[in-house]
């Protein structure tokens, strides 16, 4: 049971200018996540029903994303860019048991 970090978006087939940023971490490990003016961090947890992901953003509201993920499964979260831009993204993706999260680097 890992989380990487490695290019989920690409991991999922996504592909973005630069390279994406990837790392590994376990069950109820942190792991940072920036989508440039907004950042925040993701866990997951393993239940009987699948792996429980989630991903909080702290902002004047924070924000929390969650989905239980089977082999095979994502979520994404994005923020928008300039016209002719891509978006920041972080990518959460599991494979079998593991979870690989890819982020496109933050540039400005």
């Amino acid at each position: 049971m890992t989380i990487k970090i490695a290019a989920s978006a690409a991991a999922l087939g996504l592909f973005f200018a630069g390279s994406a940023m990837a790392n590994t971490i376990g069950p109820i490990e942190d792991q940072a996540i920036d989508l440039g003016n907004v950042t925040g961090d993701a866990y997951y947890s393993v239940q009987p029903d699948g792996y429980h992901v989630t991903a909080t953003f702290g902002t004047t509201a924070p924000l929390r994303f969650q989905a239980v993920l089977a082999s095979g499964q994502a979520l994404s979260v994005s923020t928008p860019r300039g016209v002719g831009e891509q978006p920041v993204s972080v990518s959460i993706r599991r494979e079998e048991n593991r979870i690989i999260v890819t982020q496109t680097p933050v540039t400005n």
